[in-house]
């Protein structure tokens, strides 16, 4: 609200005060056997004139279509498969790479080239069982047949058979190795046993780190490479836990980044189910459409838009909060004083809701009668500085 409103707030409420104050103290005395009337807690009584002054009107209470709004913080994130983080299982040193921070890559290209004896080993150890299990496996058909045939003993079949099974599990076992660490074993022979491995992406996005360089020493723990994905971007929120009845999946989310004024858009798909030491939960939204310069990490200003309801409405200066509660006034009669006409404005409390374009939701008492009340939708704040400054209201 604007200093300006204040102030004639002010002043309209100490002419209402000093106008609806009884006669001086002279009077009193000269009629000291007449009794004041003494109005209840909740009643605010006004004449005429102070009602033009304080620019009282009434209105009705309405059923209107508010969506509301929430506005919360955030950051920009991605899902955890659109986010890698390269190693290589068994180390290594580094031979080339070519790649730097912010560079795009797709998924199955080179990062890097890594160079260990150890693979030299491996690819050994490899084909030389290979070659033993074919022997190994020719011996066991062998004394299958010659078994069958009662030349073989089942102590001489048994043995082969451990052997050849043995060697089946080795062949496994250094494949998969072999195949960790990017080597093709189809296509391995003696004649092409390699010392050097090429790193390649798990995925397609940019590379966001590069921890390497040529002639390092790295080990299988290391990370070499992170890669991110931003096709699909994810908003990560935080919301107070008093607001955990106002977001759902679905929900249409506006996001601002940096106070750009571009505005991006996201819809929810996942709210938390724990609240968090600090009183807050997380909800997470999927970034619709393409956003430029929105990255993984950057702080997002979100507004979450509430679902459509037809509420009880009134214009929101219709509501005025006094003691951590809010009230509504309604008219509630015209009387006279001394020949003098004056209204009655009853202050009755009521819980909001969502507000939207200049409308609140209000959740009246169960025992108040909405068809028939006449609300005081302008005006209500200067009824209520009036109340929390004028207490008594009658006059003689």
């Amino acid at each position: 609200m604007k200093p300006y409103k204040f102030i004639s707030i002010s002043i309209i409420a100490a002419f209402i005060i000093a106008a609806t104050s009884c006669n001086g103290g002279k009077k009193a005395e000269a009629k000291p056997e007449k009794e004041e009337e003494v109005l209840p807690e909740d009643i605010v009584e006004l004449r005429a004139d102070q009602i033009k002054l304080a620019e009282i009107s009434l209105g009705k209470i309405e059923m209107r279509s508010l969506s509301g709004t929430l506005k919360v913080n955030g950051q920009v994130a991605v899902a955890p498969q659109n986010l890698a983080t390269v190693c290589m299982p068994m180390g290594g040193f580094v031979k080339s790479t070519s790649l730097v921070p912010g560079n795009t890559v797709r998924k199955g290209q080179t990062l890097a080239i890594l160079e260990n004896p150890e693979f030299v080993d491996l690819q050994q150890n490899y084909l030389e069982v290979k070659s033993k299990l074919e022997y190994a496996e020719a011996e066991y058909k062998r004394h299958n047949d010659l078994y069958k045939e009662d030349v073989y003993s089942q102590k001489n079949v048994q043995q082969v058979t451990s052997e050849y099974k043995t060697l089946k599990v080795q062949l496994t076992a250094l494949r998969q190795k072999l195949e960790l660490i990017g080597i093709n074993t189809g296509k391995l022979t003696m004649n092409n046993i390699r010392r050097s491995v090429a790193v390649t992406s798990p995925i397609s996005g940019y590379v966001k780190a590069v921890n390497i360089s040529i002639g390092k020493s790295v080990a299988p723990s290391d990370v070499l490479f992170e890669i991110v994905n931003s096709d699909q971007l994810l908003l990560e929120l935080s919301l107070f836990e008093k607001d955990a009845d106002k977001v759902s999946s679905g929900q249409k989310i506006r996001f601002y980044i940096n106070n750009e004024s571009e505005q991006h858009e996201a819809v929810i798909y996942q709210t938390g189910n724990l609240i968090n030491a600090d009183k807050t939960y997380k909800v997470y939204a999927k970034v619709t459409g393409k956003c430029k310069n929105v990255m993984p990490g950057m702080y997002a200003n979100a507004i979450v838009e509430g679902t459509v309801n037809n509420v009880t409405t009134l214009p929101s200066d219709a509501v005025v909060s006094f003691d951590d509660k809010d009230y509504i006034f309604v008219f509630e009669k015209n009387k006279s004083e001394g020949g003098k006409p004056f209204t009655e404005y009853r202050m009755v409390q009521v819980r909001k809701g969502v507000s939207d374009e200049g409308y609140t939701e209000i959740i009246l008492p169960d025992s108040f009668d909405q068809t028939k009340a006449k609300v005081v939708i302008k005006g209500a704040y200067n009824l209520l500085s009036a109340k929390k400054n004028a207490g008594e209201m009658a006059c003689d």
